[in-house]
């Protein structure tokens, strides 16, 4: 698989607080020793693309409630060996919301750019052990007024303000995001 396009991207990213500076360079080190890091066949761990989803006016974030995790997160998933990390962000976005609205926000130069950065710990299920998921989070927009069609993973999907995600008990990584939005 062809890593040089998301090295560039991790090399280029400036995190914004220490804890995500180390997530950062651990994902850059995996995906230097790693040529299968797209695959989620390796065991130990793989690269993940997400969507951090706002409406056009920022007021707004689209969150799921992730079946299996029993958790609000952002959408996203595996690769599945697709080293387009933004592509990939953007095609699980389209398919657990059911959103055509969706749009990638580029930089200046019209280039995706990572909007966030994540390291965590995926349970194990079944035969697949433990392992970690390196989550390049891109930034996307969407029409809030789009009617949803969400995926037979997802138990909820929802636009939230950011009142609305501190009183989910949100991990430390969301509300992140939603520090890089709001402020």
């Amino acid at each position: 698989m062809h890593r040089e396009p998301l090295l560039t991207l991790l090399r280029q990213y400036e995190p914004t607080d220490a804890t995500e500076k180390e997530m950062t360079q651990v994902t850059l080190d995996f995906v230097q020793r790693h040529p299968d890091c797209f695959d989620r066949s390796l065991l130990i761990g793989h690269i993940t693309g997400s969507a951090w989803i706002v409406s056009p006016d920022r007021e707004r974030v689209l969150l799921i409630h992730h079946r299996k995790l029993d958790r609000w997160l952002q959408p996203g998933g595996h690769a599945d060996g697709d080293p387009d990390v933004a592509a990939v962000a953007l095609r699980e976005a389209q398919e657990e919301t059911g959103l055509t609205s969706l749009k990638l926000v580029e930089d200046q130069k019209q280039n995706p750019s990572i909007f966030d950065v994540d390291v965590h710990t995926i349970p194990a299920r079944g035969e697949v052990p433990e392992h970690l998921h390196y989550d390049i989070r891109f930034l996307l927009e969407a029409d809030p007024e789009e009617p949803f069609g969400f995926s037979e993973e997802i138990k909820n999907i929802s636009w939230l303000t950011l009142l609305d995600v501190n009183n989910l008990d949100s991990s430390e990584s969301i509300l992140r995001m939603c520090r890089k939005i709001y402020h």
